[in-house]
């Protein structure tokens, strides 16, 4: 199994990776099968299914939808355009599909919201249509938006699991595995990572690449702490950080500063990486665009506040996160729509205490072991967005998510790795509290905190 770092660390756009980001690339994949097609295409249609259509609106998927057949991907997304290319549509009824031509797509009635057919495979669900001039359907494909911004075809979510590509030197499937591994090799996680990578890219494009990820990360933090005002979609949520920030700044050296104000920081700067979220800033998946803020905050508060920190071992971090978040992929889920937000923000954490445990010196036994307490204690965490937008809880769910990893990493490095509860039987515990949770606690904001709301 190797899934890259780049797979667990995407560039993209608030304010979901499932229901914004996975959407917007399965609308550019259908762009793509059509002109592969040997007959002329005339119109489209798009239905959404499941929590793609009970929280989209809240999630910007049918906006997302809409641009990516229009073109639009998320590494490349310019909000300006976006905008200019949305009003047209909406004006002629119809998308510049590229070498395809103007496709008649009136977003009014071609886009469906189907709260009433869920579909078998996932439950974030698009299906996309392509019609001829007299309106029949002419081709079709369904996707599912796994999470994280990864999406499958219907076709490609029924294939059989293969085994493990021998083309990686170290393809470990299992925490267990991948401690053997570490044990015969005498190599950390991110160093069999490292090599793991190399076998598609260059170590200078690996490098690169690494260095790239921190930089929109700690981009979108720097943003976050300054911007101020109220988010989109109808909440009035007001924007918290830069205030935080700024009270923090002016207590900073004080004498009756109290020591836990570090958790403080930790918060703000998960908070000001999903406030940019929901305001649909550029982020990165880590592993989803709904925990985006854990892993940066986790990265922030090492660099920022703790002793020794060097920005020159940030790769080694992001690769053993990357180690253990392809684990809960693998093996579970990363998806709030399929196993509630144990799967995102907990995922999140453990990717984060990992990574926070391997700079801090940890062993690899270590590194499993943090990762395992902070999955832990996110287990049964539902996934109920108030309005369905990524915002209530999930902005502050992010900062608790930051404190416990390092809280997590910090126990662990306390000890010398043995435990009593594996970190697969964590995630498997994961998967399994996952398909038991009731649907109305995964991200379709009909049951939990989404429903239980001010009478104002």
């Amino acid at each position: 199994m190797f899934l890259s770092v780049f797979d667990m660390f995407k560039i993209g756009i608030g304010p979901s990776s499932s229901h914004t980001m996975g959407p917007m690339v399965a609308a550019a994949r259908f762009l793509e099968h059509l002109r592969s097609l040997s007959f002329s295409v005339a119109g489209l249609r798009a239905s959404l299914h499941g929590s793609l259509a009970f929280t989209g609106v809240g999630h910007a998927t049918d906006r997302a939808v809409i641009l990516g057949l229009a073109g639009f991907t998320p590494d490349g997304y310019d909000a300006e355009r976006a905008e200019a290319a949305l009003a047209a549509i909406a004006s002629s009824n119809l998308i510049d599909a590229g070498t395809l031509g103007h496709l008649r797509f009136n977003p009014a009635t071609d886009l469906i919201f189907d709260y009433d057919h869920a579909l078998p495979g996932h439950a974030n669900a698009l299906r996309l249509m392509a019609t001829d001039a007299q309106g029949d359907v002419i081709a079709q494909e369904t996707y599912y938006s796994v999470g994280g911004g990864f999406v499958l075809s219907e076709a490609e979510l029924n294939a059989p699991r293969t085994a493990s590509s021998s083309s990686v030197p170290y393809p470990f499937e299992t925490a267990n595995q991948m401690l053997e591994m570490a044990r015969t090799s005498g190599k950390s996680i991110a160093a069999m990572k490292w090599a793991n990578e190399l076998t598609v890219m260059t170590p200078d494009a690996l490098k690169r690449g690494l260095d790239r990820i921190w930089q929109v990360m700690n981009d979108c933090i720097d943003r976050g702490l300054a911007a101020e005002g109220t988010l989109p979609g109808g909440l009035n949520v007001r924007r918290r950080a830069s205030t935080i920030r700024q009270a923090l700044e002016r207590e900073r050296g004080l004498n009756q500063a109290a020591p836990h104000l570090i958790n403080d920081w930790i918060s703000t700067y998960a908070m000001a990486v999903n406030e940019e979220n929901a305001a649909g800033g550029q982020v990165v998946t880590a592993p989803t665009n709904g925990a985006a803020g854990v892993v940066p905050a986790t990265i922030r508060y090492w660099l920022d506040h703790v002793p020794g920190a060097s920005r020159a071992r940030i790769g080694e971090f992001l690769l053993t996160a990357a180690a253990i978040g392809g684990l809960v992929k693998h093996n579970a889920s990363i998806s709030g729509a399929e196993c509630g937000c144990q799967a995102e923000v907990g995922s999140a954490a453990a990717m984060a205490a990992a990574g926070f445990a391997a700079v801090m010196g940890g062993s690899p036994e270590q590194v499993e072991n943090a990762a395992e307490i902070a999955l832990e204690h996110h287990l049964g965490m539902t996934c109920d967005p108030v309005n369905g937008l990524v915002q209530v809880p999930c902005i502050e769910r992010n900062g608790l998510g930051a404190i416990k990893a390092i809280s997590a990493a910090s126990l662990a490095l306390r000890g010398d790795g043995t435990h009593f509860m594996p970190l697969d039987n964590c995630i498997e515990a994961m998967r399994q509290t996952g398909a038991d949770m009731s649907e109305k606690y995964k991200e379709t904001a009909l049951g939990g905190l989404a429903v239980n709301v001010p009478n104002c």
